[in-house]
């Protein structure tokens, strides 16, 4: 027979026969069964365990480490958790068996994409493993690969969840991280939009309206008396109606976060955080998930808890009613504002001292928040850039975070989450649209950042730096959060590698590490993302101000994560064996 180079000879047939499967070079395994010759990888593609031990009955070959089947002549697997193991063309010739060492199968970012729908479908943790890790080696960007879950997490279940939001955080966030990173927090967040949408079905949209002939501001109206009475269907083909209009994504937003804000820090904050997360997704998301993100939104505007009906809010300072009065003055200066010809332009907003800065922090953080409500809305009548306002709330949360002693109820540390995740949420919305009414989130969240006082009480001590050199291994750091309730020293850890010269583009990888090698909760998905994105933010302001505040968003992210460290760390081990499977290792052989 004429052969090219791709062809492997492995040996006599007779001996072949006698043998009845043998691995020749390239690791293939070679079966004579039922008067056949076959070829397939050896390794099987589960867990890498030599097929070439394995059981060969009936045209099944069964691995013997974790009993994955396969179809010896295909490759082909009976059972979902293992990929098809490559098979190979085998010829006979003279009484010799030639294998072609080039599989049928082709390889590549396609077959990975088949692959982490399959277990995105079947909710399989180490499917989607090896998913990722094949298509971050294949060179897939991050978030094309984010995309796959986006689609899948809108398509089935019952709206936008805690999985898609940490999926979205994952992927806004993985410039921080090394490759290793970027595989973890990629596969984390596919997991859990997995687990969000097990076992549901299909999430079915409505109609649009027959007429799109209804002016924008009219659909905005129906949209929001939708919400206010919980018609979430009603509000569906509102939305779709204007989606279909082809009204663009920046007013779409403006139109749901303020039926959004037109109650009070709606469900402790998640409704806006969800709202800024979807859209957040939209911008990297294909234009024709538009409809799905976007009204997956509605379920859970059926039945959000009003902070404004809270005891809390009313008594025994009624804080609902000052909030209202500024944000009536507010709507009746920008009213005169416009008879007088005045802009409200942006461009027309001024930016903060660091000084008036700095007093505006600290009254955000005293026990008299009508001086806080009344604070901002001066500064909003006198201009300032309500971004600016909000980053400001969010940095307030933070420190909020940094002040929480360990004397508290461990679930508490959720409550100051929530505050800094919706302030951070308000400030990313805010930095994206001038509408005027969606300034009342900013009252909101700082009302919440006073009643959550209470939690600063004892106040926990900010650290001060030792005055030597920064840290030289990140793994220090690492093996303090192996133990429990490491927050002091993380804390005092992180603080003398800022201020010893350490490098912060790596601490944040490091950071990012320390979360996503935990079995991790939904909530400090959002914390990391938050403070990253927060310190961010802060970068290009200039002084000690901006200094001290890229300080509190590093020591408030260390300290929530110290927190809620070690867990039994099941997820990353996975992603860690998907990796090592990709690069060869014998996960069968002791270490």
């Amino acid at each position: 027979m004429s052969v090219n180079l791709n062809w492997i000879s492995a040996g006599n047939l007779e001996a072949l026969k006698q043998e009845g499967a043998k691995v020749i070079r390239g690791g293939i395994a070679v079966f004579y069964h039922e008067d056949q010759v076959y070829a397939v990888d050896n390794r099987c593609p589960h867990l890498g365990f030599p097929l070439h031990m394995g059981s060969l009955c009936d045209g099944i070959l069964t691995c013997h480490w974790h009993h994955a089947r396969f179809d010896v002549c295909s490759g082909g697997t009976l059972d979902p958790w293992a990929d098809d193991v490559p098979s190979y063309e085998v010829r006979v010739d003279g009484g010799e068996v030639w294998v072609n060492a080039v599989s049928r199968r082709a390889e590549g970012a396609e077959k990975y994409k088949h692959r982490l729908k399959e277990g995105l479908e079947q909710n399989i943790g180490i499917v989607i493993s090896k998913a990722v890790v094949g298509l971050i080696e294949a060179g897939v960007p991050e978030q094309d690969i984010a995309r796959i879950g986006i689609e899948f997490g809108t398509t089935y279940g019952t709206g936008w969840n805690a999985g898609l939001t940490i999926l979205t955080a994952m992927a806004q966030s993985v410039d921080k991280l090394d490759k290793n990173g970027k595989i973890l927090a990629l596969y984390q967040g596919l997991v859990h939009v997995a687990r969000g949408s097990s076992g549901r079905g299909t999430r079915h949209l409505l109609s649009a309206l027959p007429s799109a002939d209804v002016p924008f501001e009219r659909l905005t109206e129906w949209y929001r008396s939708c919400i206010e009475v919980r018609d979430t269907q009603g509000a569906e083909k509102v939305l779709i109606t204007a989606i279909l209009k082809g009204i663009d994504t920046k007013r779409l937003s403006e139109m749901m976060l303020v039926a959004a804000t037109d109650h009070f820090y709606l469900d402790g904050g998640h409704v806006f955080d969800f709202h800024s997360k979807a859209f957040e997704a939209l911008e990297w998301a294909e234009v024709s998930q538009k409809e799905r993100i976007l009204t997956s939104l509605l379920p859970m505007m059926a039945r959000p808890t009003r902070s404004e009906e809270l005891h809390q809010w009313q008594t025994p300072l009624n804080l609902v009613e000052p909030i209202k009065q500024a944000v009536n003055e507010l709507e009746q200066n920008a009213a005169q504002a416009k008879l007088a010809g005045g802009s409200t332009d942006a461009r027309q907003q001024t930016d903060l001292s660091a000084d008036t800065e700095e007093q505006l922090l600290k009254q955000l953080l005293s026990d008299t928040p009508e001086q806080t409500i009344a604070l901002l809305r001066d500064l909003l009548i006198a201009g300032t850039a309500p971004a600016q306002l909000a980053q400001l709330v969010a940095l307030a949360a933070a420190e909020r975070i940094v002040r929480f002693h360990t004397q508290n109820d461990f679930g508490d540390w959720i409550a100051v989450l929530h505050t800094f995740t919706y302030a951070h949420a308000v400030h990313e919305r805010l930095l994206q649209s001038d509408e005027p009414m969606l300034q009342r989130a900013i009252f909101h969240g700082a009302v919440s950042v006073y009643l959550d006082r209470f939690l600063n009480v004892p106040t926990a001590a900010r650290p001060k730096p030792s005055g030597s050199a920064a840290p030289a291994d990140h793994q220090e750091l690492l093996d303090l959060l192996d133990l429990r309730q490491q927050v002091g020293p993380a804390a005092q850890w992180v603080m003398d590698y800022i201020h010893g010269g350490g490098e912060p583009g790596a601490l944040l990888n490091t950071l990012g590490h320390a979360l996503l090698r935990e079995d991790a909760e939904f909530h400090s998905f959002q914390m990391y993302e938050a403070a990253v994105a927060e310190y961010g933010r802060w970068q290009a302001a200039t002084g000690s101000f901006a200094e001290k505040a890229k300080e509190t968003m590093l020591l408030a992210c260390t300290r929530y994560l110290a927190a809620h460290a070690p867990t039994a760390r099941e997820l990353p081990h996975t992603a860690k064996i998907a990796w090592r499977l990709h690069k060869g290792e014998r996960l069968f052989e002791e270490e």
